[in-house]
């Protein structure tokens, strides 16, 4: 299909939708290393606490795991070429820590960081900007074993390990992600286990939050000092905007107390260099063992700040005050869709959080690191994979997208969860994000209609900005 026809295939919403956008705005996608790579036991690889997790009976859909998953460091070419074809302005990766220093710290792995180095390369050829995260979940096992991140020593190993990466690419990599999701990481994690290394201790999930951060406020020198003058450094949260299901006191402080957890824990060190008040008292947990000059670190200026939104929470008060990781969800919402994970679609949810971001806490670039949506997909061995559902969320998320930019959010890129069907950790691969299908035997790639829109409109907004 030609520009042209791709163009004419949108409706005249979607056009104006193009229109909403400047001219210097990144559309991209986005993958995690452990989700599409494989190749784990290659090229001087050592596992991650993701191999170690997946390998433990019943915690991952059917046994799954990131062996094999896309074969993307096998097929990176390919992949580029796919991204090209699509006309994204931006790719969003991660870099495997395991790959780079297999041990977490100590000896440095040469082909781990040449594929990276094949990957940058080939990414400027086609036009595509560079965003990389340096940590996106897989652990070195070597260092799990010497206390993951309830260690504080493993944030100086990350600290290492950051400098290291932007040694080799900080001269062609435009955007730096120090982390990804460090809620995820600390709490699903270490506090209830549902993902690696699946520790169940609320204490651990604090302290290895704030070890996390740690890393972060660390390894922010370190990366200016080895990328390019222009080159921006951020970290990805994400959030999920907490709204009371009614107006009655006890809803109003659970609610209160739900997005103390679920949105300020991390934000707040990052912009304001504390912890916000009563956040450990609410989880009934003693604070983090915060030693001087941490905060500080850790509330340094940051260049961008990445935005995950998936969907929002509606709590209902108890007669007694929920621990914040405990509040009373409604769902279903009464008259409202949802996606395979069971996320509501609420893309007002999107609108108002990037609005709060910037009035709240002063936020002056956001990015939207990750948004998207599971559906159930199916393939008949032919050229088209149909997904209107998504087409639809995507349309509609965009849209919010533009009302916050509207209303003055200063959101400069969108990069939508994901490129390609992928691992998608605890679920296995029974869960279908992708722009692109995936067959898993073949590993066939087959642009979905929903990547056939992203494109058409990305088409109609590079047409209506060079007018």
């Amino acid at each position: 299909m030609s520009s042209t026809e791709q163009i004419q295939t949108l409706s005249s919403a979607d056009l104006a939708l193009a229109r909403a956008f400047p001219k210097n705005f990144v559309w991209g996608a986005a993958t995690a290393a452990y989700q599409i790579e494989g190749a784990t036991q290659e090229d001087g690889r050592e596992p991650s606490i993701w191999d170690m997790f997946a390998a433990i009976p019943g915690k991952v859909h059917q046994g799954d795991n990131g062996a094999i998953a896309n074969n993307h460091y096998h097929l990176m070419q390919e992949d580029v070429e796919l991204m090209s074809r699509l006309g994204l302005g931006g790719y969003r990766f991660s870099i495997a820590w395991p790959r780079i220093i297999p041990q977490g710290r100590g000896a440095v792995n040469a082909a781990g960081l040449d594929f990276y180095d094949r990957l940058v390369d080939t990414l400027l050829t086609k036009g595509i900007t560079p965003f990389a995260t340096l940590y996106h979940w897989d652990l070195p096992l070597a260092l799990h074993q010497e206390g993951g991140w309830t260690n504080r020593d493993t944030a100086y190993a990350y600290a290492d390990y950051a400098e290291i990466v932007a040694r080799r690419l900080g001269d062609r990599v435009a955007g730096w992600m120090t982390l990804n999701e460090p809620w995820c990481s600390a709490y699903l994690g270490y506090g209830i286990g549902i993902h690696a290394p699946g520790e169940q201790d609320l204490q651990q999930a604090i302290d290895a939050g704030h070890h996390l951060l740690l890393a972060h406020g660390l390894a922010l020198p370190r990366l200016r000092a080895n990328s390019a003058p222009n080159a921006s450094v951020g970290i990805s949260l994400n959030f999920t905007p907490i709204y009371p299901a009614d107006e009655r006191a006890e809803t109003l402080r659970d609610a209160e107390r739900a997005d103390l957890f679920v949105n300020r824990w991390f934000i707040e060190p990052l912009a304001r260099g504390q912890y916000p008040g009563g956040l450990f008292a609410a989880l009934e947990v003693e604070p983090p063992p915060v030693q001087a000059g941490d905060l500080e670190l850790i509330g340094a200026p940051i260049d961008f700040l990445g935005v995950n939104n998936y969907t929002r929470d509606v709590v209902r008060g108890g007669t007694t005050p929920a621990r914040a990781d405990e509040s009373i969800k409604v769902g279903p919402v009464p008259g409202a869709c949802y996606t395979e994970m069971g996320w509501e679609i609420y893309p007002q949810a999107l609108t108002d959080l990037l609005i709060r971001l910037h009035r709240e806490y002063g936020m002056q670039a956001l990015y939207i690191m990750e948004n998207g949506a599971a559906f159930k997909d199916s393939w008949d061995g032919g050229d088209q994979v149909h997904d209107p559902r998504r087409v639809a969320y995507m349309q509609e998320y965009i849209g919010a997208l533009a009302s916050a930019l509207e209303q003055g959010a200063p959101v400069r890129g969108y990069f939508v969860w994901s490129l390609m069907d992928n691992f998608e950790w605890a679920e296995g691969y029974a869960k279908r994000f992708g722009i692109v299908y995936v067959d898993y035997q073949t590993q066939r790639r087959i642009i979905k209609d929903s990547g056939l829109w992203y494109s058409a409109l990305l088409e109609a907004w590079r047409a209506n900005t060079v007018l």
